[in-house]
């Protein structure tokens, strides 16, 4: 049969009846655009999160404090520091893939400026820390070198803070207290927004390494961490192989012997959250797919339906000469025909239903083409073997008796 010629016989049987066609393509509509919007969510979810990963710096390590074990009772992270400021300067000198290092100290103070005051967190670092963390200067400057070698009383504030602290007005060359001591404010950080760990990162200000720990936390507190950027991606396994032999051997560990730092590669911890998020986008599929499977079921059970009504055509066409192939190609054509005008609406629905979670809920979502495919092939494969049945049976039925079919 030429496929014009089946298309044409199929359509019109089909618009017959439209509202039962319509009714039939429903569960198809309904699993297509399922499956878009899940895939969306799923696919969203996990751009979000690479893009939260990678606002922390990429290509970058953190070395952190180890655990004490001591009479047998293991401590948990940080209950051990021996991680020193020369360490971080050791490890830019002698560690051959590694770009830059900041040592890093916290504290947690009230920051008063005039009759205003806000809580926040206070980041003694060096002014390689936001290259290494890939964060810009909105408006003023980083402290320098010189800053940090003199202990000078300077400060680099986030947009939370600023916004806390002057309002609409530019912090700049303005004077804020921390613990009562004054610092002149010489910088604005860009805004960075949440951390994957849900805090505001913005809700910070940085001082220089040296002013924080002789008049902030004092002159023998331990590093928090030590933030390294490794020179390119590639060179992140090396880079934490060459930190780790360094600190062993700066630290005197022997030989079998625990470790007293833990680092953590943001390529790996990159890779396992993108696992999770693929794992959430394949069962989300999955649970959508079954709305596609009922769909088919409902072709089938249509075109069971259609082939006792049209019994008689079936068998006025086999005695004028339609082969047995002939039958079967038409309402494999028809069953196909209805997973393709299901599917293309359901394509179409998907796109929009996603672009309204993502403005409505505020989830991200993202429709990829490889998701469009996907769905769509489902449905067209849903229509092919769900038909099968139908127009084998349709092709089977023997004319005489299909002739005298009432």
């Amino acid at each position: 049969m030429n496929i014009a010629i089946g298309l044409k016989i199929s359509s019109c049987a089909l618009l017959r009846n439209k509202i039962r066609s319509l009714l039939t393509m429903l569960g198809i509509i309904i699993g297509v655009s399922a499956v878009i919007a899940m895939i969306g969510i799923g696919q969203g979810a996990r751009e979000s999160i690479k893009e939260k990963i990678a606002g922390l710096g990429t290509n970058m390590l953190l070395v952190q404090p180890g655990s004490l074990t001591r009479g047998g009772i293991r401590g948990g992270m940080g209950s051990i520091n021996t991680l020193v400021p020369e360490d971080a300067s050791a490890i830019v000198e002698k560690c051959s893939s590694v770009a830059m290092a900041a040592p890093v100290v916290r504290t947690t103070a009230q920051v008063v400026c005039g009759n205003l005051n806000w809580s926040t967190r206070i980041t003694g670092t060096t002014s390689d820390y936001l290259p290494v963390r890939q964060w810009l200067i909105a408006s003023g400057k980083i402290f320098s070198d010189d800053d940090v070698r003199y202990s000078t009383k300077v400060a680099v504030i986030g947009k939370t803070v600023s916004e806390n602290l002057f309002q609409q007005m530019s912090p700049i060359g303005k004077i804020i207290r921390i613990k009562r001591i004054p610092f002149k404010v010489i910088g604005l950080l860009a805004e960075k927004g949440q951390s994957p760990m849900g805090t505001d990162q913005d809700d910070v200000i940085m001082v220089p390494l040296t002013t924080a720990r002789k008049r902030l936390l004092g002159k023998h507190s331990s590093l928090r961490q030590i933030n390294v950027s490794a020179r390119n991606e590639a060179l992140m396994k090396k880079a934490q192989d060459e930190i780790t032999l360094l600190l062993r051997e700066r630290h005197r560990i022997h030989s079998g012997k625990e470790d007293d730092f833990i680092i953590r590669n943001m390529a790996d911890i990159q890779d396992a959250a993108t696992a999770s998020t693929r794992v959430m986008t394949i069962v989300l599929a999955s649970i959508a797919s079954v709305s596609l499977i009922v769909g088919g079921i409902g072709i089938m059970n249509i075109m069971l339906v259609s082939v006792t009504e049209r019994t008689r055509e079936i068998g006025i066409r086999m005695a004028v000469g339609a082969k047995t192939r002939d039958i079967l190609f038409q309402f494999l054509i028809e069953s196909l025909v209805l997973s393709f005008a299901g599917g293309t609406i359901g394509v179409l629905l998907g796109i929009f239903a996603s672009r309204a979670i993502s403005i409505f809920a505020g989830w991200p979502s993202v429709v990829s083409v490889q998701s469009i495919i996907l769905s769509f092939s489902f449905a067209l494969a849903i229509g092919v073997i769900f038909g099968l049945y139908p127009a084998r049976k349709a092709s089977m039925l023997n004319p005489i008796e299909a002739l005298r079919y009432e």
